[in-house]
């Protein structure tokens, strides 16, 4: 199965050599499970030809929020909305979360609350807790009306999303290592209150439920259709 990665951001030049660019933390998560890839860097303005491309759609996170003005959000919001229509499965991820929501007529904003940084818990729908790396300040404040909210936290009531069999988008990083994260603190703390990269530092080893949540994402781009 092709999964095509929307790569909406990029992981900062001095993290590159150790850990690669987001698409590469995407397929270390899905490794081994069947999975072949390729990569358009939508931010860039590279966007498929078709919808058909790949058999399955999945967006990466971005430092760029979806209500910006920039020339490739229009034409990518276009392109979700049509895979959407095509049922071609497609999975979001943080900024993937939002453009996803806000592409089918839900609405993003930069949350008054802050940030959500570091290890934080999600409580599921069926009563289980996941716990995963958060790196945001907006959030999907109205979910679109077709989604339907699976997994939440104390800072993001919207956090994860299941649109039936066409859709699943979570605002945490399953794909997020925490060395990864403790590299990308030192490299981008500036933007960040003091105490939330604090706390951050202080949770680099918690457990984390990543593993467990790629799963959840292979089973998803393979249940029947």
């Amino acid at each position: 199965m092709k999964i095509g990665i929307l790569q909406t951001g990029t992981s900062p030049d001095e993290l590159k050599p150790i850990h690669g660019d987001y698409d590469d933390l995407f397929k270390r998560l899905l490794a081994g499970k069947g999975f072949s890839f390729a990569t358009w860097r939508v931010l860039d303005g590279e966007l498929p030809h078709s919808v058909h491309d790949a058999d399955g759609w999945l967006i990466t996170g971005s430092k760029f929020g979806v209500y910006e003005d920039h020339p490739w959000i229009a034409p990518l919001e276009a392109f979700l909305r049509a895979a959407y229509a095509a049922q071609v499965p497609i999975v979001g991820v943080c900024f993937g979360h939002q453009i996803l929501a806000q592409a089918l007529g839900g609405k993003v904003e930069k949350f008054a609350g802050g940030w959500s940084v570091g290890a934080t818990e999600y409580r599921m729908e069926d009563g289980s807790k996941q716990m995963m790396m958060a790196w945001h300040q907006d959030q999907v404040v109205v979910p679109p009306p077709e989604a339907h909210v699976i997994g939440q936290s104390d800072f993001c009531a919207n956090a994860m999303l299941a649109y039936g069999t066409k859709a699943l988008s979570v605002q945490p990083h399953p794909e997020f290592s925490p060395s990864f994260l403790s590299d990308l603190l030192e490299a981008r703390q500036a933007v960040l209150p003091p105490e939330i990269a604090e706390r951050a530092y202080q949770r680099l080893d918690v457990p984390l439920s990543s593993d467990r949540f790629g799963e959840k994402i292979a089973d998803f781009f393979k249940m029947p259709r």
